[in-house]
């Protein structure tokens, strides 16, 4: 698991996209990114999980074997020292290797769980070497790896190369060919967000699910959102060979929407297994809002409730709502770019969140009916372009009062303002929106990153404000 970010950092990362960010800020980023996977994690030489994507049509076999980063790092393919090459930039190995760098972070993977934060968490877990083999691993070295050192080495995203390796470079070969023999199909929205959702939110292969008891002990609490997290970890250039072999430049647009409802999508069918929603007697917290139940206790005459009506958690004061970052983000984008599958996606969201106050299997029914909900709109921004008044569209409705009201808890106030600044960096890579305007609205974008950035210290309305000025701001782009 890389990806479950400390959002003081993380927000702070994001602004390095299309404005700037202390050089320290980035170092801290990039030891959270590494951090985050420690949780629960599948034993070293298991097979990808149920929940993976799919890598191809090479023979299991073949595509079993996992060959190292030094099959990758020769001087003529990706381990030059110089970004020159043709077709690709030659120095990937170098930039996953990079210390000072959030790009940096997968090679480091392993190396933390021996530093001080992540031997802290070891020892609050009461876990020994095999434990920690049976727990971290899995998510902070590369399925199949042989050596531990590597961390997440290229195959653990880009799927083990036995099948493609050797032909992937000659002449003739292509990105379609590549997939078939084995490749990873990370260009695909959908297959891309499944296979970062293993450890950026949870699998339910062994040892991937991210229980709330390994947040407890220290580790960086989960959240996802795919495009800000492949623009940390991007070790290529998106230019004219690129666009030729790949069919196109990344559409920032559609990788945040598809990403939002996969990760909707493998929430509630994690949810829905009776073995991970509970942890003995207790419900399996990790599911639930963290803020909801983590607020400062008074117990004085003078004390205020803190807590706001959620129009969107049709359930009463008291009891703890499901973590519906992701499905606040989701119907954002529906209401612009599926309006006719809007409606039922909200409807289905409410009947689930409701359905907790009755019991487990009216909830399971509903959660079911809303994780289809959520494969359709998946399925629809796959296949949709986002134009840029679709995109003005979309934030525009994060930040309008059907939207903003459910940003009850810092949570969905943090997908949101990272949404924001997401989608209008989106619009600089497409070209609709010039790097110097998108730039001269930084000041009102950082005033809504500061108004998430102390999760103790979060107001909804004042929350809502700043958020509410900086789309106002971008409004002008029109």
């Amino acid at each position: 698991m890389l990806g479950t970010i400390d959002f003081s950092v993380q927000l702070r990362a994001l602004r390095r996209l299309v404005g700037s960010l202390p050089r320290a800020g980035l170092l801290a980023l990039a030891a959270c990114i590494a951090m985050a996977g420690a949780a629960i994690a599948a034993a070293l030489l298991i097979a990808p999980a149920p929940l993976s994507a799919q890598q191809g049509g090479a023979s299991p076999e073949i595509r079993r074997t996992h060959m190292g980063v030094a099959s990758c790092a020769g001087s003529t393919c990706h381990g030059h020292s110089v970004a020159d090459g043709t077709p690709v930039r030659q120095d990937e190995v170098l930039r996953w290797q990079e210390e000072s760098s959030p790009t940096g972070a997968h090679s480091r993977a392993y190396r933390v769980i021996r530093e001080q934060r992540g031997q802290s968490i070891i020892r609050r877990m009461g876990l020994d070497d095999a434990g920690v083999r049976r727990e971290c691993l899995g998510c902070h070295v590369a399925p199949g790896a042989a050596k531990l050192a590597d961390g997440v080495d290229c195959e653990g995203c880009h799927g083990t190369s036995g099948g493609w390796l050797s032909t992937h470079y000659t002449v003739g070969a292509s990105h379609a060919r590549n997939v078939s023999q084995g490749m990873t199909d990370l260009v695909n929205p959908r297959v891309r967000a499944n296979v970062c959702l293993d450890c950026h939110l949870s699998g339910d292969g062994q040892g991937q699910f991210i229980a709330h008891r390994i947040m407890a002990a220290g580790h960086p609490r989960v959240s996802f959102e795919l495009d800000l997290f492949s623009a940390l970890q991007a070790h290529h250039n998106e230019d004219a060979d690129y666009v030729q072999r790949k069919g196109g430049k990344t559409n920032s647009m559609r990788m945040w929407s598809v990403g939002q409802a996969e990760a909707v999508k493998r929430s509630l069918t994690l949810f829905m297994q009776p073995a991970l929603a509970n942890e003995g007697l207790f419900p399996e917290f990790t599911f639930y809002d963290c803020h909801s139940c983590h607020r400062r206790i008074y117990d004085s005459d003078q004390a205020q409730v803190s807590a706001l009506p959620n129009p969107g958690r049709p359930i009463p004061a008291g009891m703890p709502p499901y973590n519906d970052e992701n499905m606040i983000m989701l119907l954002a984008a529906a209401k612009v770019a599926a309006p006719d599958l809007a409606a039922q996606f909200d409807a289905r969201s409410k009947a689930f969140h409701a359905a907790m106050t009755r019991g487990r299997s009216e909830t399971v029914q509903a959660a079911g009916a809303l994780r289809q909900s959520a494969d359709a709109l998946s399925d629809r921004f796959a296949g949709t372009t986002f134009s840029r008044a679709q995109t003005f569209a979309m934030m525009e409705t994060i930040a309008s009062e059907a939207i903003s009201a459910r940003l009850t808890d810092y949570e969905g106030a943090v997908q949101s303002v990272m949404a924001v600044d997401t989608l209008l960096n989106g619009m600089v890579n497409q070209g609709m929106v010039s790097t110097a305007a998108a730039a001269g609205l930084r000041a009102q974008i950082n005033q809504a990153y500061a108004a998430v950035r102390e999760p103790n210290g979060f107001q909804p309305v004042a929350f809502r404000r700043a958020l509410g000025g900086a789309v106002s701001s971008i409004r002008s782009l029109r």
